[in-house]
């Protein structure tokens, strides 16, 4: 049995990239989420984050020339945890949230599982059957590159 430390956890993902969103929607699946919605803009994430719970959350910081603080404060006023990421580094982060999380682009399918464990306490009980490994499978967004070229 393999161990999904994000079994019937439900995430929100704000991210304006389509195939980074992509990307990360694979790793969260594989990860076990129940449920992943997504968001790019702010608007779209604040009438998510008022309609929907959540277990977690992933801002990217930079929407387009949005920043995602308004979501991380929404968020926080829930007590939803959440984690930055960012290429910019923690030098992209105002003062009041350098002491959250923060994953750098690009980051790894390693990283991302590391930190959403750290985020979000698993049930040790929750394990599920192994599946056949992809021959090409992903581990970031260089692997997803690679792994999607004519």
């Amino acid at each position: 049995m393999t161990y999904k430390p994000l079994s019937g956890r439900r995430v929100l993902v704000v991210e304006d990239e389509m195939l980074i969103l992509m990307l990360i929607e694979d790793m969260l699946a594989d990860l076990g989420c129940e449920s992943i919605s997504a968001a790019a803009t702010v608007k779209q994430a604040l009438a998510l984050i008022d309609a929907q719970a959540f277990d977690a959350a992933m801002l990217d910081v930079n929407l387009n020339g949005d920043r995602s603080f308004v979501v991380a404060d929404a968020l926080a006023k829930r007590g939803v945890p959440f984690v930055f990421s960012t290429g910019y580094g923690i030098e992209g982060l105002t003062d009041s949230y350098r002491d959250r999380p923060l994953l750098r682009k690009p980051y790894r399918y390693e990283e991302l599982a590391k930190i959403f464990e750290s985020l979000i306490p698993a049930d040790p009980m929750i394990a599920v059957a192994p599946r056949r490994e992809q021959a090409n499978s992903s581990t970031g967004v260089e692997g997803f590159a690679a792994a999607h070229q004519p």
